[in-house]
């Protein structure tokens, strides 16, 4: 009897720690940090419990190590386009997020989902759709790696994946920054000289912020004007931080587009929050419309939510 009792009690420990929710995080709405039109408040993990996810390669440190590559599957744009071949030479696992873009090949791409490729010596593919319209190269370039997507680019890429809405949703967002690309590339708005002293303005002022908090994060949510733009949560703090400056790029990309000082109160956020995290359940109905949620081995590793 108490061997049973002992195998449940290791049993629902096992099952609140694979998850989150409410459970066992927090959201931290006095530590916020905000600057310009950005407001990021984060979320922490209630105890030290979990696992911190160390093992994990991430694309973007990987790529810049040279221990994984990524080219194009062939040469035949009908075929090819939404396919590359990743090579994880390392022998750790490699995680790779949805929304991550990377420059070059025969055009520009961005990840369609969040997986994780174990090292196998073998070549792998992932699911990814073009963020550059007017380019396909009969040479192919070396790729790199140019961080997260802004999220409403993520969000039209999860719930259409439609190539043609893809590439009408990175033409209004040129449009509206006057932002010229004649390959019409999302990396455009990045690039434009216009944008980048700002752009390098928010990730200095928030890398500094960063450096300066003593809480270890899991994720945060993220709020401009009076709406709030996003989440993104992980299962271990060494992921988020991982993740974290080619998450904040992307949502520096937003609110620089299209931003305002946020005034979205704390209660708002709550609202916005609660379908999200007060249970699995719950979580799961309302991201299948609104986000995405991945499992690895049978726990969520990383969860995302679309703005309002």
């Amino acid at each position: 009897m108490k061997a049973l009792l002992l195998l449940f009690v290791v049993f629902a420990a096992l099952s609140a720690s694979a998850q989150l929710t409410y459970q066992n995080l927090e959201v931290q709405y006095d530590s916020a940090i905000e600057y310009r039109n950005l407001k990021i408040i984060p979320i922490t993990k209630k105890s030290a419990g979990g696992s911190p996810n160390s093992s994990f390669l991430t694309l973007g440190k990987a790529m810049q190590q040279g221990i994984v590559t990524v080219s194009e599957r062939g040469t035949a744009s009908t075929e090819n386009v939404h396919w590359l071949r990743i090579n994880n030479k390392s022998n750790i696992p490699l995680f790779i997020g949805s929304g991550e873009v990377v420059l070059g090949g025969r055009q520009d791409r961005m990840v369609t989902n969040d997986t994780v490729l174990v090292p196998n010596g073998r070549d792998q593919y992932i699911s990814v759709m073009c963020v550059e319209e007017g380019r396909w190269s009969e040479k192919e370039k070396k790729f790199s790696y140019f961080n997260y997507a802004n999220m409403r680019l993520r969000k039209v890429v999860d719930q259409s994946h439609n190539q043609v809405l893809i590439w009408k949703e990175i033409f209004n967002q040129l449009d509206s920054g006057k932002v010229k690309s004649p390959t019409f590339t999302y990396a455009g708005i990045r690039k434009d000289k216009k944008l980048l002293t700002l752009q390098e303005d928010y990730i200095r002022t928030f890398t500094e912020r960063l450096k300066k908090t003593d809480s270890a994060w899991v994720g945060f949510v993220c709020v401009s004007g009076d709406k709030v733009i996003g989440c993104d949560i992980f299962d271990g703090s060494a992921l988020f931080y991982d993740q974290l400056p080619s998450l904040l790029q992307g949502y520096v990309d937003d609110v620089i587009m299209k931003g305002s000082p946020p005034k979205a109160s704390n209660e708002k956020v709550k609202k916005y929050l609660e379908p999200i995290l007060i249970n699995e359940e719950s979580q799961a109905k309302h991201l299948k419309l609104n986000g995405k949620i991945y499992r690895y081995r049978d726990k969520v590793i990383h969860i995302t939510g679309f703005g309002e």
